[in-house]
């Protein structure tokens, strides 16, 4: 079969200035297939406190001496007018914006009770608002051209994860975000999904450590970033065929992640002791569906009461 590419195609790709770091290898992916790409990343690092600086200017260098075309951009994701700036970069360049990977982000593992409200702030600026804001800058071009790419990074966290209330309350957030976009943009040719990533980068030890350091040097071994972006990859490509899905990639394995609903009660009567007899019923993954169908956002499981409501008029404050 015919080899992807992304020949004629626009792609930002932030927090893609690190050294060994997911952006980096998507930036060089999309360049080596044809895509011209706006290397971003704000340059702090990975722990978002500049002790590990990561530089775009070298990767777009880097993809330039390789033969491909790339413009660093060292604009914020946190804040709603560095976001556009970031867009604007690429259309100031090249006229376009085609795909957007949101992949910047700040390490953060401390347990809820003692980690700093800064760092709650600094961690939801960085991935939930970061993603909101780059999507609502690069959203009305896309929806303008009837085409667009957008792939959010989200973590196997957001399902729980000890030391990760925080940030994986920022990648539920992104999830959610990620799959109403998918619902909006049906209609205007812009597919929108997830992506949870498993790779060695140079996040490690600002985080989850390993004690081991023989597993330490097997996991940057067995998965390297480049073995994630494949499926971002895929994802961002025109022949996608899904939208609204949560993809996990890692080490050459690559899986969905589902969310469902099971069939559970129903009574009219209903108490609290219904449900405390009934648990095992309520909980029964036999007959469970997909809450959200990736072939069609906007196929889903019936809801009585929400189908009957349209939205109310917006009124902008």
């Amino acid at each position: 079969m015919s080899e992807l590419d992304f020949k004629g195609r626009v792609a930002i790709v932030t927090g893609a200035g690190g050294s060994a770091n997911l952006g980096r290898a998507h930036a060089h992916l999309l360049a080596s297939r044809g895509a011209k790409v706006v290397v971003n990343d704000l340059g702090v690092g990975p722990n978002g406190r500049s002790t590990h600086p990561a530089d775009a200017h070298a990767v777009a260098a880097e993809i330039n001496a390789a033969g491909g075309e790339a413009i660093a951009n060292t604009d914020s994701v946190a804040q709603e007018a560095s976001a556009k700036a970031i867009v604007q970069a690429a259309l100031d360049r090249w006229g376009r914006i085609d795909i957007l990977i949101n992949n910047a982000g700040v390490g953060l593992v401390a347990g809820y009770d003692v980690v700093t409200s800064r760092d709650i702030e600094r961690t939801l600026d960085v991935h939930l608002m970061g993603a909101i804001w780059t999507c609502r800058a690069a959203w009305p071009h896309m929806i303008a051209a009837g085409y667009g790419r957008i792939v959010n990074t989200v973590s196997g966290a957001m399902f729980g994860m000890d030391g990760t209330t925080i940030y994986g309350a920022a990648k539920f957030g992104i999830y959610g975000l990620t799959r109403n976009l998918a619902v909006e943009g049906a209609t205007h040719g812009v597919k929108v999904n997830a992506l949870s990533p498993g790779a060695a980068t140079n996040s490690m030890g600002h985080g989850l450590v390993f004690q081991d350091p023989a597993v330490a040097k097997m996991f940057v071994e067995r998965y390297p970033p480049t073995l994630v972006s494949p499926a971002m990859g895929y994802l961002a490509h025109e022949s996608c065929a899904v939208t609204g899905a949560l993809v996990h990639a890692g080490g050459g394995e690559v899986s969905a992640r589902l969310i469902g609903a099971t069939k559970g009660i129903r009574k009219s009567d209903l108490t609290m002791e219904d449900i405390r007899d009934n648990l095992a019923a309520i909980f029964d993954p036999a007959g469970m569906s997909m809450v959200g169908d990736p072939f069609s956002p906007t196929g889903r499981i019936p809801d009585a009461v929400a189908d009957l409501m349209s939205p109310a008029p917006y009124e902008p404050q």
